[in-house]
């Protein structure tokens, strides 16, 4: 009769690799999770920079601000088309949207290819679902400084001088 060898594991030892990689996944989720997260939110803050350059080329040709995001596009690529295939976009985590800012006044006879420039605009940046893809809400203007909150609403413009947070 033969006798079988004692090689391999047994039940027990696996269960215990089991274990031991399950409790090494519940420490290394949260922190992924939370650098989803911070990469999101520096994804947003690069679109809002990248509105902010585009518009200043914009305005040089325009003798205006775009108050659409396709405007940028449609008068000279100004942006990239990640961020110009709509009027409200949704990039990493984030809807990005671009808007007529307060006071904003139409720029009369604009050189062509421009359509509608304004003197001013209003861009956010806001998580699809806050607390998930991000935790923080953006805004930027013509001034050129992007703003944040801890909410699901962008910073409001006319708040921007006297209780908004600016990006150090």
């Amino acid at each position: 009769m033969k006798i079988r060898g004692n090689k391999g594991f047994t039940l027990i030892e696996l269960l215990i690799v089991v274990a031991i990689i399950g409790i090494i996944a519940a420490i290394a989720v949260p922190g992924l999770l939370r650098a989803r997260m911070s990469g999101n939110e520096a994804s947003a803050i690069g679109s809002m920079r990248a509105i902010n350059t585009a518009q200043q080329n914009y305005s040089q040709q325009c003798q205006g601000y775009a108050i659409v995001l396709t405007e940028l596009k449609a008068a000279g690529n100004f942006l990239s088309p990640d961020l110009t295939g709509a009027a409200s976009v949704a990039k990493s985590g984030f809807t990005v949207l671009l808007a007529a800012g307060a006071g904003n006044a139409a720029i009369p006879a604009p050189p062509a290819g421009c359509t509608t420039p304004g003197s001013n605009y209003y861009a956010t940046a806001v998580p699809l679902t806050l607390n998930s893809t991000g935790t923080r809400s953006f805004s930027t203007n013509a001034q050129g400084t992007i703003f944040y909150n801890n909410t699901a609403v962008a910073p409001l413009e006319a708040i921007f001088t006297t209780t908004g947070t600016p990006i150090q």
